[in-house]
């Protein structure tokens, strides 16, 4: 993959925080071939297509897979996987399983800052079902790790989750706009203690409690 006129290639992406204009040549792209991805994704969890047609397609995406296997890179590292040690909504997170827009098993839940509060909104599609016509508690627990996440890293000592307790008090229904929100209650020298909730237009889903340590992430990346 060659880099773009613009500076936003993949590879050529070093320190991690673009600007805050749209993406553009190989990254948009990338955006554009992940969304279409979490559309098939969402259509072969109900769908009727013909057994020849469903062939057709696995043939095709394998062929692309093999192309695609071809340009890798050895696990080389670009972008943030997850908000805790960004410490800046701005950052690039494309590969994040949670707020990845280039990652198609993302929701993906978008997050803004509000004040002293994180948001995070998403609306879940069927792939990520558990109780019937409901989100999966692991997919929501994942959710508020992020949200929890991004806030207690912008205390400007951004740790690891040590604790997350979510209390479930109703099923997030899917296909639904749904709200997420989160603060960082206290700090206690290396613990960060963030909260949260999560909301389908009036009714309270889930609320969250999150411990987050202080840790200097500059160590793991040389690990």
């Amino acid at each position: 993959m060659s880099d773009d006129p613009f500076g936003q290639s993949i590879a050529s992406l070093a320190n991690w925080i673009p600007t805050g204009e749209p993406a553009t040549g190989q990254r948009a792209a990338l955006h554009r071939l992940a969304a279409a991805m979490r559309t098939v994704a969402e259509a072969l969890t109900d769908m009727q297509a013909e057994e020849a047609d469903l062939l057709a397609a696995a043939e095709a995406m394998e062929q692309f897979g093999a192309r695609l296997e071809a340009t890798r890179t050895g696990h080389r590292p670009w972008g943030f996987a997850e908000s805790a040690p960004a410490g800046d909504a701005r950052a690039m997170f494309d590969r994040s399983p949670v707020i990845g827009l280039g990652n198609p098993v993302a929701p993906p839940l978008r997050m803004e800052i509000d004040g002293d509060r994180i948001l995070g909104r998403a609306n879940f599609g069927a792939q990520y079902e558990g109780p019937p016509g409901h989100v999966h508690g692991g997919i929501i627990a994942a959710a508020f790790d992020e949200v929890l996440g991004m806030a207690q890293a912008r205390t400007g000592q951004p740790g690891m989750t040590g604790t997350l307790t979510i209390r479930y008090r109703r099923p997030t229904p899917l296909h639904t706009d749904v709200v997420f929100e989160a603060r960082v209650d206290r700090v206690e020298g290396r613990k960060i203690f963030a909260a949260g909730t999560l909301h389908a237009g009036e009714t309270l889903c889930a609320e969250a409690e999150g411990i987050f340590i202080s840790v200097d992430f500059s160590q793991l990346r040389r690990a």
